[in-house]
């Protein structure tokens, strides 16, 4: 399932109300990813997650492609998952592009679609569906979070 959030900046009631149905219905999710930070240049991830969970993603980082993902942060997530991690323990995933060009562009008039690097947007895409793939084939070392 994937579920779009916008406009957390005048708060963040779909996440938490996202978290609240999903504690009440009991349902489980295998991961959260979050990409709020631009479309630029892929590099890095931040992951919340058990230590086995971690390592685990620490582990596939020669799997990626150089110039891509070169580092897996302790510590990730976003606005919009947060909730979900706090209330069900699900393990939340930030996507970490290159953040020097960030604020010529971020809640500017050049804040628009067109803006984008494609190229860049590319790279970030492979990137996240990469690590979803690798998730999906091999799983999280630990069933419960």
């Amino acid at each position: 399932r994937a579920v779009l959030f916008m406009n957390e900046e005048n708060g963040p009631r779909g996440g938490i109300k996202y978290a609240e149905v999903a504690q009440e219905t009991n349902e489980k999710h295998i991961i959260a990813l979050e990409s709020d930070a631009g479309g630029f240049s892929p590099r890095g991830f931040g992951v919340s997650a058990t230590a086995p969970v971690l390592e685990q993603f620490r582990a596939w980082l020669p799997l990626f492609p150089q110039n891509t993902i070169s580092y897996i942060n302790n510590g990730g997530g976003g606005a919009d998952i947060g909730p979900l991690r706090k209330a069900v323990g699900t393990p939340t995933i930030g996507f970490i592009p290159d953040s020097q060009r960030m604020f010529d562009l971020h809640h500017s008039r050049l804040d628009v679609f067109e803006t984008v690097n494609r190229r860049e947007l590319e790279l970030g895409t492979a990137s996240i569906a990469s690590l979803i793939y690798l998730i999906d084939k091999y799983g999280l070392r630990e069933a419960a979070q």
